[in-house]
């Protein structure tokens, strides 16, 4: 059993303790989700979750009926930060597709826009969950979908849209998968090529600045 329980809540107060428990239910989420990370989603159980958390099995009850209710939780989790989080950016207001690209961009950057550990445990989970696949499918061609759309908005003709999106999203998730070991500094030097790979135009000076500040908040935390 560990030490301690094995928490990170971004305000305790802010989720009540219910019964006469020592955790919340957000906490069984976030270590659920470092398990689900961490060791794929065959390691997500009950009595261990508990015994990581220190606490007794039965307080998992006062928030979940199954551990399929828990596993649920984890999946709509997954879709509001990454599908909700990636359609956000792509739809958020920019002067210029090379901004709108620079929005996206951010997703890289911030996990609470994207939470790219959460996406690739998903799609372990996909290969042994047809319902967990169907699930990912459909994720993929809504933000797919709004990338396409932001490339729209700003005249690409129809079919090009799509390929950009396509050539974006995919790219973006292969080099994340690819686990390079490149410093940070380098991936930022880089920034204004592939954004004039993605959308055929120059980014301007300031918003290449405005996307390294940003950047650079996170990477170097």
């Amino acid at each position: 059993m560990a030490d301690k329980p094995v928490l990170h809540r971004d305000n305790p107060e802010a989720e009540p303790l219910v019964g006469n428990v020592k955790v919340t239910r957000r906490d069984w989420l976030n270590v659920a989700m470092d398990v689900l990370i961490t060791d794929g989603v065959e390691q997500v159980k009950v009595l261990a979750l508990a015994e990581r958390m220190a606490v007794s099995r039965s307080s998992f009850y006062w928030y979940f009926k199954t551990r399929q209710d828990l596993l649920d939780a984890l999946l709509q989790t997954w879709d509001q930060t990454n599908t909700v989080g990636l359609i956000s950016q792509a739809e958020a207001p920019a002067e210029t597709i090379t901004a709108a690209v620079l929005n996206v961009f951010r997703c890289t950057a911030d996990p609470q826009l994207f939470n790219t550990a959460l996406d690739f445990a998903v799609r372990d989970w996909s290969r042994r969950s047809g319902p967990v696949r169907n699930l990912l499918d459909a994720a993929d061609a809504r933000r797919i979908q709004a990338l396409t759309d932001m490339f729209l908005r700003y005249g690409y003709p129809d079919k090009e849209a799509k390929t950009r999106a396509n050539v974006l999203y995919y790219m973006q998730l292969g080099y994340d998968m690819a686990a390079l070991n490149e410093p940070y500094d380098q991936r930022l030097s880089m920034t204004g090529s592939y954004v004039e790979v993605f959308t055929g135009q120059p980014g301007r000076p300031e918003e290449l600045q405005e996307f390294a500040a940003y950047a650079r908040r996170y990477w170097r935390s």
